[in-house]
């Protein structure tokens, strides 16, 4: 193996117009290759490293169906049960037409819609919904007030129908803390983060932010919402980048664990997390998150041809979408020289997770912008590892 090329393909990044980037690769668990270029702060020249703490925005859903589905393995629920089983709030959910009308969803929303984001939620945080959590609250907004208080808002369409990218995740992280009677974030520290020996991953980053590179906005537009810029790629040779803090706008109040952004964490740790998808669950350091079944179930494609139409971003063109996950099942439409049934995600400041169960290789990627550039730098980068580990 050598990763010449993939070293080029990152500093070709760095000198385009990410800050930084860092990533962790590992075969069978074990760290193969680690490289880090740029910086960490642009306006201070303090280089980029594995040990930088960055916010993965979405990556954090990869975490969140996998600490739910270790429920499902004990037997708490089934993918097609109804979510007000869990939360009685969901019972009577409604639908909003696009003429206004509200009426009665034609069928509940289940685990399955949330999982697969075809339950009919949005990303919209500016809903009455919304607006009632934040006055229970006080602005607090821990994660089952909100989640009860979304029910109150219509879906865009009957669950199922559809699918669309939403705060499904964080309702499944809601249903979490019911199933085990703890904060998700305890939750998840207790049964993923501690036992893989993750000691650099956290909701709520406020503590530890000296241990953070800053956070970089790529201003071409005036676009400011973090999931529109992630599905984007901007090819204006203009453009500069805006220092916006290391704070996570999806994350709404102090006592909000975002199942689906939620997380800050080191290059090194979460590819720990990687490396367990890779050997079917199993941990590098012989902790098991989940059973080798139910990563075959994750990564299995649950959307139809039909769904599928609808689940065109860029960088996932030839990929199904199993329980939370993009999974690898057109190598020509994808143009992939990967192997079937990779699986993992991306964040909207260009953190990725990539595992791949037949090889047993896995990598973790992060760089910290917004408008992250995936359908340009996501498919280059796996197309690059995979060559490199042939040479």
């Amino acid at each position: 193996m050598d990763f010449t090329d993939l070293k080029d393909f990152m500093d070709r990044l760095t000198a385009w117009r990410i800050p930084g980037n860092s990533i962790s690769l590992c075969m069978d668990g074990k760290e193969i290759f680690s490289y880090s270029s740029g910086y960490a702060d642009m306006e201070n020249k303090i280089p980029m490293s594995p040990d930088k703490l960055v916010n993965i925005y979405s990556c954090s859903k990869v975490a969140t169906v996998v600490g739910a589905l270790q429920l499902y393995e004990k037997g708490y629920f089934l993918l097609d049960d109804p979510i007000y089983e869990f939360i009685p709030e969901y019972k009577d959910v409604t639908v909003k037409e696009e003429n206004g009308d509200i009426r009665k969803a034609k069928r509940p929303i289940t685990m399955r819609n949330l999982f697969t984001m075809t339950s009919g939620l949005t990303y919209n945080s500016r809903t009455p919904g919304f607006d009632k959590a934040r006055e229970i609250t006080q602005g607090r907004m821990d994660t089952l007030t909100v989640a009860k208080c979304m029910a109150s808002d219509p879906l865009v369409f009957d669950p199922g129908d559809r699918w669309l990218y939403s705060l499904s995740h964080d309702v499944l992280a809601a249903i979490v803390e019911v199933i085990s009677g703890k904060k998700f974030r305890d939750y998840m520290k207790e049964n993923i983060f501690d036992p893989l020996g993750m000691n650099e991953t956290f909701y709520h980053n406020e503590g530890v932010r000296d241990k953070m590179a800053e956070q970089y906005n790529f201003r071409v537009s005036d676009e400011t919402d973090i999931v529109k810029l992630q599905m984007s790629v901007h090819a204006a040779d203009g453009g500069y980048h805006e220092n916006v803090g290391k704070g996570v706008g999806l994350v709404y109040g102090s006592e909000y664990d975002s199942g689906g952004a939620g997380i800050t964490t080191s290059i090194n740790d979460y590819s720990k997390f990687c490396a367990a998808l890779a050997r079917f669950g199993l941990g590098a350091n012989g902790e098991r998150i989940l059973s080798k079944g139910t990563v075959e179930l994750l990564r299995t494609n649950q959307l139809s041809p039909e769904r599928l139409k609808e689940y065109r971003w860029g960088q996932v063109m030839g990929y199904g979408y199993g329980l939370g996950v993009r999974t690898m099942n057109d190598k020509a439409l994808s143009g992939s020289n990967g192997s079937y049934g990779e699986f993992g995600w991306g964040g909207a400041a260009g953190a990725t997770v990539l595992a791949d169960p037949e090889t047993g290789l896995s990598y973790f990627y992060a760089h910290h912008m917004h408008n992250p550039q995936e359908p340009y730098y996501q498919p280059r980068l796996r197309n690059v590892v995979y060559n490199c580990l042939t040479r």
